[in-house]
């Protein structure tokens, strides 16, 4: 789950960690008003959406009196901004947020993530701050580091001491960072973060350290633990497929191809993606019923699937454990009528009652084209599709 600037640094803000003033403005003239307040004599106006490249794109403007606020926040607010993660569809801005000026002297990066081949929490920092890491990891990745915390031991000063040492950092302004990670781990760890990015994080010319920028991401698993940080959720910023799935407990992901996928099991979900590739086709979505789905969420699930206009067929692809074939079965017919459904569909069943699910798929008098494998129904769905 991803939030807005403004709401991660409210979030780092109550760990301790340094932020210059600010306040969101959801009006023009709320942005006025919050510029006001904040006094100058340096604004800046940003636009929130849930992307990067905001600058590049024509939505951060630096300002110096009330009246470039007020025009500057005309225009960002409510316009689409594209930027390099939005896609050229890019995205409407409905919120701003109205922040004091920083006179900086050095930008820095530093991010936080779970390193799944080491099982722990890494800081990644650079001198390079201000730009796509990306493109530092590509042209000088020498200038890229890497620390790491065992959770055996926890965290320790050193490793704030370290990170200090490979930014250049000296005196005062060391001690300050040695200070900020350990506020940035506590915040981490607390709050169940998949990814902290602070880019840039800068060095003013008063030697003080503050988080100019600052992006959050979420485990969704642990979401149940955060009340607080599921109230920050801003539907408008996902995809109202996804949004409509996550009521049923859905896992589903929009994708570009045309071949909509229905399967239990998020390892199973990306074989069937794979193989819908390996047979010249694309697929739609990631859609994971889960192992426990009823008739009712595969009837959702379906619908999810067919409001997509680039589906031109369904593979269904279920492996039957505590979800029994015969259930699914029933579920899927009475979704294809309930869509009338007017696309292929292949599906392939496998596991408990799978014999009792196909005989009640063939007696439905539906066009359901029944697989005896994976790549059977792979191979089908493609066909139908292709023609």
């Amino acid at each position: 789950m991803n939030i807005h600037e403004y709401q991660a640094k409210q979030v780092l803000a109550g760990f301790g960690v340094p932020v210059p003033k600010g306040k969101p403005a959801f009006t023009v003239e709320e942005a006025v008003k919050a510029a006001e307040e904040l006094g100058g004599p340096v604004w800046v106006v940003k636009a929130q959406i849930h992307a990067g490249g905001r600058g590049k794109g024509g939505g951060v403007k630096v300002v110096k009196s009330i009246a470039d606020v007020k025009k500057e926040a005309q225009n960002i607010l409510g316009m689409t901004l594209v930027t390099h993660q939005t896609g050229p569809d890019g995205r409407l801005v409905r919120r701003l947020y109205i922040e004091d000026g920083s006179a900086i002297d050095r930008e820095l990066y530093l991010s936080a993530l779970v390193d799944r081949e080491t099982s722990r929490i890494a800081f990644i920092v650079s001198t390079e701050g201000g730009i796509d890491i990306e493109e530092v990891a590509h042209a000088t990745p020498e200038k890229i580091k890497t620390f790491q915390v065992d959770p055996a031991a926890g965290y320790s000063p050193f490793i704030g001491n370290e990170i200090a040492v490979a930014l250049g950092l000296k005196g005062d302004t060391a001690k300050q960072m040695g200070k900020l990670v350990k506020s940035l781990y506590d915040a981490f760890v607390a709050k169940d973060m998949s990814m902290l990015e602070i880019n840039p994080l800068v060095v003013t010319k008063d030697g003080n350290i503050i988080c100019l920028d600052a992006k959050l991401n979420f485990d969704p698993n642990a979401l149940y633990r955060h009340k607080d940080i599921v109230a920050l959720r801003d539907l408008d910023e996902e995809d109202p497929a996804e949004v409509e799935a996550s009521k049923f407990d859905l896992s589903y992901i929009k994708l570009d191809g045309e071949i909509g996928c229905m399967v239990n099991g998020a390892g199973l979900a990306m074989a069937t993606m794979d193989i819908i590739k390996l047979f010249g086709s694309e697929p739609a979505n990631f859609l994971d019923v889960g192992g426990g789905a009823t008739k009712e969420k595969v009837t959702e699930a379906f619908k999810i699937i067919v409001s997509d206009p680039n589906v031109k067929g369904i593979l269904v692809n279920i492996f039957g454990g505590i979800m029994k074939c015969d259930i699914i079965a029933e579920g899927i017919i009475a979704a294809a009528k309930e869509v009338s459904l007017s696309v292929p569909l292949v599906v392939r069943l496998e596991g408990t009652n799978v014999e009792k699910g196909k005989e009640i798929l063939a007696k439905s008098g539906l066009a359901i084209t029944s697989a005896d494998n994976l790549a059977d129904a792979a191979q089908k769905i493609v066909k139908a599709v292709k023609g």
